[in-house]
């Protein structure tokens, strides 16, 4: 949701100093505050890169735009906005990170289990979370730019991070993704230059070792084709289609529940066992952590569908690699504007 702050509430934020600014510019003020909030896109990618979580992505980015208002004398033009931002929500998060466990997905926790093991749930903040592409991605950026940050957005990249100690996430994201110097590091940082090139080597060792893959930033012809035929096939509840389209060694996921599945057999499995009530379902699209997501809906016995899960779907060819349903919808669907109910 877009800031506005109105004056009352700019002085509970404590974001005006009239003893430092008796003659304020309101004109330009209000200008200032639309610079800002056009970069919020930007942060939130940033901070949900760092933090694995569209709610604290938010916070975070919350955050960072007011300490940039308490701290405007600090801005002295020598940077870009954006990279003065940056800084800032570079230090938010780290601060967050600094008293709070990593998140994760099931597979990065355990073993892949069995369709007959119980479900057993773990708290929402221990999870990686999506987050809807739209909130993540400016959309005025030129299209490398736009696959770059696309693709570090991605679930397996995201959970790949989470196994970074802070500082090394941090290095890693502002050269990688967005192109800073070592030395812009090492200044956002406070460290040396020499301490970034360690965090770097260390962070670029760790992923090399991580599962996950960089994939085409689009869609081709033939992966539009297997959604629509995904889409047929849940619809209908027709489980053999659904399962043709699993690679052979394809996870399926359903936070905040621990377990997990592998392969298209024990996916088919679940789906005709504990996993059947799903049969009636409907799916809304949608585009979560660069990756093709829909919005799962049963049907309610007072009439219509009801929010299920937010299905996101990892691909891999021509094939799904991962199949991962969140469902916390009480958080997810308003973040992603998915109606909380579809009529009959």
């Amino acid at each position: 949701m877009a800031i506005i702050f109105t004056l009352r509430q700019a002085i509970v934020f404590g974001l005006l100093d009239f003893t430092r600014m008796p003659r304020l510019d309101w004109s330009y003020m209000i200008a200032d505050i639309q610079q800002i909030e056009a970069h919020r896109p930007a942060l939130t990618g940033h901070c949900y890169r760092m933090l694995g979580s569209v709610v604290d992505a938010d916070d975070a980015t919350q955050e960072t735009i007011i300490r940039a208002w308490k701290n405007a004398d600090q801005f002295d033009g020598r940077a870009a906005l954006l990279t003065w931002l940056y800084r800032i929500a570079t230090n938010v998060c780290l601060a967050e990170l600094s008293h709070r466990k990593r998140r994760a997905r099931p597979m990065e926790d355990r073993p892949a289990g069995s369709p007959a093991d119980a479900l057993v749930e773990h708290a929402r903040t221990h999870w990686i979370e999506p987050i809807p592409d739209r909130r993540a991605i400016p959309v005025d950026i030129d299209p490398s730019e736009h696959a770059i940050l696309r693709q570090s957005i991605r679930l397996a990249f995201v959970a790949a991070l989470q196994s970074l100690a802070p500082k090394q996430r941090a290095a890693l994201l502002l050269v990688e993704v967005l192109g800073w110097s070592v030395a812009e590091v090492a200044e956002t940082l406070g460290t040396s230059v020499a301490s970034v090139n360690s965090a770097l080597q260390r962070a670029r060792a760790t992923l090399a070792g991580r599962n996950w893959r960089a994939v085409p930033s689009e869609l081709t012809k033939s992966q539009e084709q297997m959604l629509n035929r995904y889409v047929a096939a849940f619809e209908s509840y027709d489980v053999d289609q659904l399962v043709a389209l699993l690679r052979d060694d394809a996870a399926f996921s359903m936070p905040p529940y621990t377990l997990w599945l592998q392969g298209p057999e024990s996916v088919r499995a679940w789906l005709l066992g504990m996993g059947a009530g799903c049969r009636g379902s409907r799916l809304l699209a949608s585009a979560a952590c660069g990756s093709p997501a829909f919005g799962q809906y049963k049907a309610d016995p007072v009439g219509g569908h009801k929010p299920f899960a937010l299905v996101v779907l990892e691909l891999s060819g021509d094939h799904i690699a991962g199949w991962h349903s969140f469902l916390d919808t009480q958080t997810l669907f308003p973040r992603f504007e998915l109606p909380l109910h579809l009529p009959a």
